[in-house]
């Protein structure tokens, strides 16, 4: 059965079983996106600081094993690219600002990318009561993304912190929609 043709009683059996976690990650879904919105020059700064340390120690590590495996003939690659990572995560570091302008270019392709993926899979949860949510989701994904990527660079320093924020409270909003609209839906038929 293709997702497009899901019988709506499957689906919110589907989603009445697992209702209670679909509550609870909306909840905290929404708790982490108010925190990024009312901080959001130091979620932009911890967002880029956390992912140059990850590149570091990813490269760090990509690099201990080309030497570990050199014999495997890709040492020179796995080396490479493990520099490759040590040398960005250190560019994140170094340079915060420039690090948080790229961050906010690939941030807004993100996101416009993100929305239209909801709104298409909005439109195959259609029978599902509540799947408006889901592709209101989608929509301000796009529109944020397109608010982003048009006031580069001048937005960079809030813009990440910010818009992860209402990205991550709306996707919380969404899923707590969807629960509240199946435990409806059970009760409508229990009267």
């Amino acid at each position: 059965m293709s997702e497009a043709s899901v019988d709506i009683d499957e689906v919110s059996q589907a989603v009445r079983e697992k209702r209670g976690w679909f509550i609870a990650f909306g909840i905290v879904l929404m708790l982490v996106g108010a925190v990024a919105i009312l901080s959001p020059m130091l979620a932009t700064f911890s967002t880029a600081i956390f992912i140059g340390w990850i590149l570091i120690f990813g490269g760090a590590a990509q690099i201990l094993h080309a030497f570990w495996a050199k014999g495997w003939g890709g040492f020179f690659w796995e080396s490479f690219i493990g520099l490759l990572y040590l040398l960005a995560g250190i560019a994140l570091l170094t340079y915060p600002v420039a690090s948080v302008i790229a961050l906010t270019v690939f941030l807004a392709m993100t996101f416009i990318i993100e929305g239209i993926i909801r709104a298409v899979m909005a439109f195959s949860l259609k029978p599902q009561s509540g799947w408006v949510w889901v592709l209101i989701s989608g929509i301000l994904s796009i529109v944020v993304g397109v608010m982003l990527w048009m006031e580069l660079p001048s937005s960079s320093l809030w813009a990440i912190g910010f818009l992860v924020g209402v990205n991550i409270f709306m996707t919380g909003w969404s899923l707590l929609m969807i629960a509240l609209a199946a435990g409806n839906r059970e009760t409508a038929k229990a009267n």
